[in-house]
């Protein structure tokens, strides 16, 4: 046991005995072989055991007086203190035998403990007037206790807090309550005010009186600092990040530290950072030049700086900005004419800047991010008079780390924005649609970085009936205004060949689209103008695999070239239509049949006039390689380019390759229907002999309740003639009914006790998608149903 003269004793959580004192055995006269492994209640000498220790055991602490029994037999009377504590060995209760402690010189003691314990103590009478104080308040108020006894407290600090603490020692004087308090005060030893922690307590005679008020002062600056360091890494963490603009997170650095931690604060970032290039690898012991991203002072229009935001200040080998960038390390600079005498031969008038702000103290940190140092910001003093430490040290790159990672987060999300607005709006669809009707590859090259991006564009839109819409086009110039232009003409050219709109039709519409755009985008420097404004050609086909058709229309864009199995590659003669934009003259369309296994190319003028070339002699080029042999269309696609290019194309090139594909007889199933409700049953019973023939008995219930509805609607609001149309295109199923009206249905809500109105909102719950298709004359409604499930 640590003290062998104290009487003790250890007991583990049964109360079995396993450490015994020499102080017990000269207070029992037992030695520790005697008791160890004994029960501790044992050498009570009154009460029972068993009950004395259930009773110990439910409590942490006990104390209080007891009989022991010695071992010659007569009786121990004293105060037993009893302590249960945890160990790594399990819990113990630690018994310790109260023994008188005399000391001399008690007052003495008591005396020197007054005078130097530490903090400001202090003791008032009940007129608030200073009986005694210790050294330390001594020392605080530049008074001994000679001089300020018989003062009240503000007579002995003059500090404008005196009354505030004058007026809570009369509360305490009152209430007879302790108050605690924490103030700013500033003592007449020190030259600033800081954090103190302070309790004032009532003075009691042995009647309960109070008869003046004790006064305890701590002074707690450097936890007050250490909480505010917290408070402020926390609000810059919730602060700073906010934004993926530079500058912003640059200034929101300096708005977070100033004045709260600095009274300047400045941001500098390697130049082209804010463009989102990458930051240089620094030389050795060279120079760096940097641009000032953020500034923030507490004076008035900064004038300590020498650098305003926006602008490049370069900084030599020598100095603390070179340094902390080499290192990659923060520093702390006392700003003494020693250490700045390097710098003033080489910037005087920054140096008289500092001077004339009486700047003190600076502290640079690197803005490091991902292993890439982007810049440092740096934090200068000149009104707060505590220069920075080794807290602030820390704190300050704490903060400047997170700043950093928030700039780099910018910076790349500027490099990407960047490449997104002028590239990745215009680039075209990552993968074309999986169809039965066709099998598709493409090639996108853009042009030279010289000439910037350009509004190329091609897709593939699967329609209704198995169908699928082709489509190219090509805003005419380069730049940002093309690209722009290319995107808006590419999502209205979706949007209208979902509603299935006939090629000629929806060029029509595109050309509503674009023209407002001519007096949009007429930038100035914009080589793709037409009436001031911007133009673009267009493509537009709807193949379809039942009747193995193609309808083309062309808005002043080069014609396809098609080549037929066991045929050689031509190119398809069609309407020239005019481009997108002129406004006020019609498209035509033509209706082609591609036998299956067809070859059709549709591309953009770059790829047939590389490098100013002849558009005859592209074209020539472009049948000769199609009319060789193709093992695949992805090869065929490399040897066109490869064929036709001989160095990067100085305008974006777009390039199509479509084989087709027919529905064969055995897919697809056609019935004329008379103008008569009689026959509908009919239709019903040869949908379903067919989807019996075609294996998908499970889709018969749906089917005819689609085929009613359609069929019934057509005979009752449709004109003749009516067909209809089964199309088993896995893992489709897809039923067409068609009349000579060009009135579409709609749906509509029926009311309780209406007999009709809900076909059609019967036909939209069980298929998957259903709609209407117009052609030059009558419509198609139309319903698909998913067979994956079945």
């Amino acid at each position: 046991m640590a003290e062998v003269n104290i009487p003790a004793a250890v007991a583990d959580e049964s109360g079995v005995l396993t450490g015994w004192s020499e102080g017990a055995r000269r207070l029992l006269g037992y030695d520790g072989e005697e008791v160890l492994g004994r029960a501790a209640c044992d050498l009570l000498a009154a009460g029972d055991p068993d009950e004395v220790w259930r009773f110990l055991a439910g409590r942490q602490s006990w104390n209080g007086k007891v009989e022991l029994r010695h071992r010659d037999g007569h009786r121990v009377a004293g105060a037993l203190v009893a302590n249960r504590r945890v160990q790594a060995r399990g819990v113990e209760w630690l018994l310790v035998w109260a023994v008188v402690h005399r000391v001399e010189d008690v007052d003495s003691l008591v005396g020197w403990g007054f005078e130097h314990m530490p903090g400001l103590l202090g003791i008032f009478d009940a007129d608030l007037r200073v009986v005694a104080g210790n050294a330390d308040m001594e020392r605080a108020l530049g008074l001994t206790n000679d001089q300020m006894r018989g003062l009240r407290g503000p007579e002995c600090n003059p500090d404008p807090w005196g009354e505030e603490f004058e007026r809570a020692m009369r509360q305490v004087l009152r209430s007879g309550e302790r108050q605690y308090v924490d103030a700013f005060v500033r003592v007449p030893s020190e030259a600033r005010e800081h954090a103190w922690s302070i309790v004032l307590a009532p003075l009691r005679d042995a009647a309960g009186r109070t008869r003046g008020v004790c006064f305890a002062a701590r002074d707690t600056a450097r936890e007050h600092e250490a909480q505010e360091r917290l408070l402020l890494l926390n609000d810059a963490g919730a602060r700073l990040g906010t934004s993926l603009n530079m500058t912003r997170v640059a200034q929101q650095l300096v708005d977070v530290t100033v004045p709260r931690f600095a009274d300047h604060a400045s941001v500098d970032l390697f130049v082209g950072v804010e463009l989102g290039n990458e930051p240089p690898t620094l030389a050795k012991g060279g120079p760096v030049t940097l641009r000032r991203a953020a500034l923030r002072s507490i004076l008035e229009g900064a004038p300590e700086a020498g650098v305003a935001p926006g602008e490049v200040a370069t900084y030599p080998a020598f100095s603390p900005g070179a340094e902390c960038l080499a290192t990659g390390s923060p520093v702390i600079l006392a700003v003494t004419d020693a250490a700045i005498a390097s710098w003033k031969a080489y910037d005087a008038a920054r140096v008289e800047r500092l001077r004339a702000a009486g700047v003190h103290s600076a502290l640079l940190a690197p803005m490091r991010a991902r292993g890439k140092t982007l810049g440092f910001a740096a934090f200068l003093r000149h009104r707060r008079p505590d220069p920075f430490e080794d807290e602030d040290l820390l704190l300050a790159q704490e903060i400047t780390n997170h700043a950093a990672v928030c700039v780099d987060n910018a910076r790349r999300y500027t490099r990407e924005h960047a490449t997104a607005e002028t590239l990745q709006r215009s680039l075209l669809p990552r993968s074309l649609p999986d169809q039965s009707a066709i099998e598709i590859a493409s090639r996108y090259l853009p042009a030279g970085s010289a000439a910037g991006v350009g509004g190329d564009w091609f897709d593939a839109v699967p329609l209704s009936g198995a169908r699928v819409a082709l489509v190219i086009g090509d805003v005419v110039g380069h730049g940002i205004q093309a690209s722009v232009a290319m995107a808006r003409l590419r999502i209205a050219m979706r949007t209208l060949a979902d509603i299935d709109l006939p090629p000629e039709e929806l060029l029509t519409h595109l050309d509503d689209v674009v023209i407002p755009l001519t007096t949009e985008g007429g930038g100035e420097g914009s080589d793709a103008q037409i009436t001031g404004g911007i133009a673009a050609t267009c493509l537009y086909a709807v193949y379809d695999p039942a009747s193995r058709r193609c309808t083309f229309a062309r808005a002043g864009h080069p014609p396809p070239v098609v080549k037929q199995p066991g045929g050689t590659a031509d190119v398809l003669e069609l309407p020239v239509g005019p481009p997108l934009g002129i406004g006020g003259l019609p498209f035509e369309s033509a209706e082609v049949e591609l036998p299956e296994g067809s070859l059709l190319a549709l591309y953009t003028d770059g790829l047939v006039q590389a490098r100013g070339g002849d558009p005859d002699e592209g074209l020539a080029a472009l049948c000769r390689v199609l009319n060789g042999p193709v093992q695949s269309l992805e090869a065929a696609c490399d040897a066109i380019l490869a064929d036709l290019l001989s160095e990067p194309p100085d305008d974006d090139i777009a390039l199509l390759l479509v084989r087709t594909h027919a529905l064969g007889a055995d897919q697809v199933a056609d019935w004329d229907v008379p103008c008569d409700a009689a026959v509908v049953a009919g239709m019903r019973r040869n949908a379903s002999e067919k989807l019996n023939a075609w294996g998908l008995e499970d889709a018969a219930f749906v089917t005819e309740l689609v085929v009613s509805e359609l069929i019934t609607n057509a005979i009752r609001y449709g004109e003749p003639p009516i067909q209809f149309r089964l199309i088993h295109d896995h893992p489709s199923l897809i039923c067409e009914v068609s009349d000579a009206s060009s009135t579409s249905p709609h749906l509509r809500r029926a009311r309780v006790f209406d007999e009709g109105g809900r076909g059609l909102l019967l036909v939209a719950q069980f298929a998957q998608r259903w709609g209407t298709r117009h052609a030059r004359r009558g419509k198609t409604i139309w319903a698909s149903q998913d067979l994956t499930h079945l």
